[in-house]
């Protein structure tokens, strides 16, 4: 029988059943190598005191105190039943209070005497409007025994991530339990490559990382350990990138007075450097024989959409069909408004490729009439039409194409990947695939999230367009403020202009039932969001009274969504109060003006999409963020961050920082548990540049990891199959 290798040996082995079974369900722990990488979130220093003084509300922590006071309360007579021991802790930051009640006082009124330390677990509570941990655990720090004074005696106490169930100090004694199997730990790292780049060995790195003795060895074993964490990352995706070098594409090149020739000549404009840049990038990757796997990253209103169609009409040149497929149908319909005008007659061909150049441009979504339907699913298996926009109705079984060449999806981070895979089996063979996105996204995380693809950058707005003026409205300080912003709308639309106001809520009974869950931040004011329908009814007998207001929201019948979009498009409304559905796309030349409510409700990026959308035209834009938050909150911050610039990169620097790394990548990696623990983004930026750079040379000279058996095991973990999956897809 094959001796199970030490590293994935079940943690019930070592821990026993009942602990193991806590791991699992907890900590989604299950073998000796999970525990090694469950790194200390931080460390606890014998002389410094852990900071008391902003423990987060409603969070499980771990902190390190003195007992400065302890008395016991009696109530309901004096049998004891109605005990309450109240024990204040100073870590000289601040002072936190401690409870246990009835039967759980006796012992710790025995060992918490004043002096005492210990470390103390629980999850923070509010009480009297005074933070407390109600029956924490407790571990003391005292040498009284060998054991503790060796525990306890090391410079540095590693501080797990913990749940209630399981204590930080109850995990550091499992990891003692495991650590010697660490030398048993395969080396992902090529030999060279770690010696090069002067890095630990993995089993040193491990019990540096988990039993440091100084600062040094905890830097030494994070910079090793987050090179494993980039480099088999970066690996994977060399290897995606590689095997789609491998499958076969047809290559799409325009043709000599094509389409494509007769749309440029019938463009108004010239096209800006990075347009044509961009344009070369693709056309050179689509005149490839395997599929294009390309990123367009450009900012709100930088022509993304024109560099998309005129690659779309540069495979209706070469006899294919393109789809682009919108996360919602208010885009697709838009999108197909805007591609028909841009094309004009050109898009009114009878026949694919026929003499007259032009071609059919249909829509496909999945509230369309039976007819229109039927048509569209006609003109598309017959290639009738070139150039189809839909929603994810596209990816139905019921919709054949009958030669598909090219696949644009617009705002990636709506579109969920086996979608984008359902798409691309549509092809004869597989199509060349453009993800557009509107969200600026920072160089590494472009290198990780979605570095299975290239990246192409479009940084400068076309000629004509406005500056946007942004400005923070504090409601709650200065309510003369707010009056203001709507006098200022007034001022916009008596010069013939638009404008948005838009709320996090859409205020209809669906949403009552989703009760407002207040974060943190919201405790102070227990408000909901200002809500759609409220703040339009206000703003109709109030301060906007006789302007013509309408309402745009999700949950409104396509047909009426499109309505309203189709008079305000028309100008026949002048003020749009609406939910984020105008985040994506919405394209209104004439809307100059967008007031905010409750904007320390958005993120950062998502603030900066909504300001996208005004000053589209030749007018300047002006865009008013108004919060009740006071001036010194997180919230505020960020609100001032997105006033003070329109470079969307920068913002989405500061969105990244301010949101756990996590949460970026386990969105985009299908959900799946972020596999970075020590490596950060945004931080890292070199090691991921070098990583991958490593990495895509490595897989060239030996695509199937032959020579590299500890890589191969170490990408086997990272890889389950949810992953390999997501990645195949990608």
């Amino acid at each position: 029988m094959e001796r199970v290798p030490a590293l994935d040996e079940p943690l019930k082995k070592s821990l026993g059943p009942a602990t193991a079974k806590v791991m699992a369900e907890a900590l989604d722990l299950h073998t000796v190598g999970d525990l090694l990488h469950h790194y200390p979130r931080r460390y606890a220093e014998r002389g410094e005191l852990t900071t008391l003084a902003d423990l987060p509300l409603d969070e499980h922590v771990t902190v390190v105190a003195q007992v400065a006071d302890a008395r016991v309360h009696t109530f309901n007579g004096s049998k004891g039943r109605g005990q309450r021991l109240e024990v204040t802790i100073t870590d000289g930051s601040g002072r936190l209070q401690l409870v246990f009640f009835g039967k759980g006082v006796h012992k710790p009124h025995h060992d918490l005497l004043p002096g005492t330390r210990a470390m103390f677990a629980g999850k923070v509570s509010l009480f009297n409007r005074r933070l407390q941990l109600a029956h924490p655990s407790y571990e003391l720090l005292r040498g009284d025994s060998e054991e503790t004074v060796d525990v306890w005696a090391g410079a540095l106490i590693p501080i797990y991530p913990a749940t209630t169930k399981l204590e930080s100090w109850k995990i550091a004694k499992a990891v003692d339990a495991v650590l010697p199997s660490a030398v048993d730990a395969v080396d992902p790292l090529p030999d060279a490559l770690r010696e090069g780049r002067g890095l630990a060995e993995l089993p040193d790195a491990l019990r540096l990382i988990h039993r440091p003795r100084t600062k040094a060895d905890i830097a030494t074993a994070r910079d090793r350990l987050k090179w494993d964490e980039a480099f088999v990352l970066q690996v994977a995706l060399a290897r995606r990138r590689h095997a789609d070098t491998q499958l076969p594409a047809v290559a799409r090149r325009p043709v000599p007075e094509g389409i494509l020739d007769a749309f440029d000549a019938k463009l108004p404009f010239t096209l800006t450097d990075g347009q044509k840049k961009v344009s070369k990038e693709i056309f050179d990757d689509l005149a490839t024989e395997h599929p294009m796997h390309r990123l367009l990253q450009g900012e709100v209103g930088s022509g993304k959409t024109m560099v998309a169609l005129r690659a779309m009409l540069a495979v209706v040149d070469s006899g294919g069909q393109a789809a682009m497929l919108a996360p919602t149908e208010v885009l697709a319909q838009q999108h197909h408004r805007s591609v028909t005008e841009m094309m004009g007659e050109l898009a009114e061909g009878g026949m694919l490729g026929g003499a007259d150049r032009a071609t059919k441009v249909v829509l496909l979504t999945g509230s369309m009439g039976t007819a229109a339907r039927r048509q569209a699913l006609l003109d598309l298996v017959t290639g009738e039409a070139g150039v189809v926009i839909g929603t994810h109705a596209l990816i139905e079984d019921k919709v054949q194409f009958h030669d598909l060449g090219l696949v644009v999806v617009d705002e990636q981070h709506r579109f969920g990947v086996e979608q984008r895979d359902a798409l691309r089996g549509k092809g004869k063979q597989p199509p060349h695939l453009l993800v557009m996105t509107a969200t600026p996204i920072p160089r590494t995380v472009a290198m990780t999230v979605f570095g299975d693809l290239e990246t192409s950058v479009l940084d400068q707005l076309p000629a004509g367009r406005s500056p946007i003026a942004t400005h923070v409205v504090p409601a709650a300080d200065k309510p003369h403020f707010l009056t203001r912003a709507w006098e200022r709308v007034r001022e916009e639309v008596e010069k013939g202009h638009q404008a948005y106001v838009v709320c996090p809520r859409i205020g209809d009974e669906e949403d009552q039932k989703k009760k407002a869950r207040a974060s943190a931040e919201d405790e102070a004011e227990k408000r909901p969001p200002l809500a759609v329908l409220d703040v339009a009814e206000k703003l109709r007998t109030g301060p906007l009274a006789g302007l013509r207001i309408a309402v745009l929201h999700g949950r409104m019948h396509p047909d009426d969504k499109d309505d309203v979009m189709r008079r305000f498009a028309a100008g026949e409304l002048d003020v749009l109060v609406a939910t984020t559905v105008i985040e994506v796309g919405v394209n209104v030349p004439n809307a100059t003006a967008m007031v905010i409510m409750d904007a320390d409700r958005f993120g950062v990026s998502q603030l900066h999409q909504l300001r996208g959308r005004v000053g589209r035209g030749s007018a300047p834009g002006l865009c008013l963020l108004v919060s009740e938050m006071p001036e010194a909150t997180p919230a505020r911050q960020r609100l001032g961050a997105v006033a003070a610039t329109l470079d969307g990169f920068e913002l989405s620097r500061i969105d990244l920082e301010q949101r756990r790394e996590g949460d970026v990548l386990g969105q985009a990696q299908s959900g799946v548990r972020s596999s970075l623990r020590v490596l950060t983004v945004i931080d890292d930026e070199e090691v991921i540049a070098a990583a991958r750079e490593e990495a895509t040379a490595l897989v060239l000279a030996d695509p199937d990891l032959t020579a590299h058996p500890g890589l191969r095991t170490a990408l086997d973990a990272l890889l389950s199959e949810e992953r390999e999956e997501y990645l195949e897809k990608g």
